[in-house]
């Protein structure tokens, strides 16, 4: 059984890749007085074609990394881990490892907000082929909004040309409008897209141009770091044990510098990171 520090430490951020940083980018603006850690596992990303049970061993590696550098807390940052992995870690790994500690994700959040948007209640889901395949929007969707609708679209070429760089160039738009409209295609009464992937607000300008202006696109990094502002704040004895000094670590299972050429596309600006290895 690994051994985690005792003592107040950094909130814990976990993404299969660089999409994350589009949630930290927020989470930081919001709550910007604490102490961050970034993990991606760029080595063995992307997450979302692989089995359930590859997901949930590489996070749950993730997140016992990030217990041992002593975060109390820890955001998995990725949908394709929260779908996958989070519920076996809430329930079968952390009582086993450390009850006090917690694991958050990014789906339920999401969720939460859709309620008061869909006017229709009809509703689409863009993602990964992964996210989609665990159907875990919909099962979430429909335990707090038995009556939407949900309809998921996979769109497999959005993370390569992020993480390509090609997101603002003209390549990106015939992929771009291509899901849009098969995801339109199977119900004309959608009128709210959840973009359930953290790559893809960085395909936001395009996104906006391809979608009809009667749906509602709902982006995951303001409502995640709204969540997490107001899961601290209803948890004081876990708020007392995530520490302040508004620094944020940058950790990465790839090479470095490859990490942080790509990581300026997300953030705007230059990180230092450190390699490590997960197992």
């Amino acid at each position: 059984m690994p051994h985690f520090p005792s003592l107040p430490g950094p909130i814990g951020v976990f993404d299969s890749g660089y999409g994350g940083l589009t949630i930290l980018r927020q989470i930081r603006e919001t709550l910007p007085a604490y102490d961050y850690i970034y993990l991606g596992d760029n080595a063995r990303t992307p997450y979302g074609t692989r089995s359930f049970e590859i997901v949930y061993e590489f996070t749950r590696q993730a997140v016992v990394r990030l217990f041992e550098m002593g975060c109390p807390l820890v955001i998995l940052a990725c949908n394709t881990a929260s779908a996958k992995a989070l519920r076996s870690i809430q329930m079968n790994d952390l009582p086993r490892m450390d009850a006090s500690r917690r694991v958050l994700g990014v789906i339920r959040p999401t969720v939460e907000s859709i309620g008061a948007v869909t006017q229709t209640r009809h509703v689409g889901v863009l993602a990964t082929s992964g996210t989609i395949k665990s159907e875990s929007y919909p099962m979430e969707i429909h335990k707090l909004f038995p009556d939407i609708t949900v309809y998921g679209q996979a769109c497999p070429m959005w993370v390569p040309l992020v993480e390509n760089d090609e997101a603002h160039g003209p390549g990106a738009d015939y992929f771009v409008q291509k899901y849009i409209d098969e995801l339109l295609r199977k119900d004309e009464r959608i009128d709210t897209a959840i973009l359930g992937c953290t790559h893809y607000p960085l395909l936001l300008q395009k996104i906006r141009h391809y979608m009809p202006r009667r749906v509602h696109i709902v982006t995951q990094g303001e409502l995640v770091a709204d969540s997490l502002k107001d899961y601290l704040r209803r948890h004081p004895e876990m708020d007392a044990r995530c520490t302040r000094g508004a620094t944020c670590r940058y950790l990465t299972t790839e090479a470095e510098e490859k990490f942080a050429e790509s990581a300026s596309l997300f953030l705007n600006r230059a990180v230092e990171v450190k390699r490590i290895l997960l197992e």
